[in-house]
């Protein structure tokens, strides 16, 4: 199963990244789980380079997302590790040198142990839930806030579920 899993991530990835030749994004965040363990993140973002419904508002765009979190030790387990990969839907409102933006994705992700933090997941396959804002500036760079949650989704027992709440910086490479 891990195996499979592995190799399911991987295709995602390569899929991901090859599929999107448009500008690629590097994200680095810093936060925490819900019960206050550190959470360090590292993302590579493929822009969509798409809009949808472009009004005097803003506009509907994406990326891709695949991401590297580490996962420190909780009470049930040592320090983990997961690989994820999502779509992700931007809202960009209109503005001048900065442009608040919201996104919003759900994607799957592999943790190296079903139990992170103080949380079993039930297995090392999970989904990620993703809900985020901030601010774009003109040079392509942005800051913001996000929350990210993993479950499994009710595949296998127990799915406690764990989130990650992180300040992220991101800017094109």
């Amino acid at each position: 199963m891990k195996k499979l899993l592995s190799l399911a991530l991987l295709a995602a990835l390569v899929g991901g990244a090859t599929a999107v030749a448009q500008a690629a994004d590097l994200t680095v965040a810093a936060g925490g789980t819900g019960q206050g363990d550190p959470t360090l993140r590292l993302g590579v973002g493929f822009d969509w380079d798409k809009t949808w419904w472009d009004s005097g508002t803003g506009h509907l765009t994406g990326y891709w997302d695949a991401g590297y979190t580490y996962w420190a030790a909780g009470s049930l387990a040592g320090a983990r590790h997961s690989l994820s990969f999502a779509p992700v839907f931007v809202y960009q409102f209109s503005g001048g040198s900065v442009q608040p933006f919201i996104e919003a994705g759900i994607g799957v992700a592999g943790f190296t142990g079903h139990q992170v933090g103080d949380h079993d997941l039930g297995s090392s396959f999970a989904f990620e839930d993703r809900l985020g804002f901030g601010v774009k500036f003109a040079g392509e760079q942005k800051v913001g806030v996000r929350a990210i949650h993993y479950s499994n989704a009710g595949l296998s027992q127990p799915n406690e579920g764990i989130e990650s709440y992180s300040l992220f910086y991101s800017f094109p490479l």
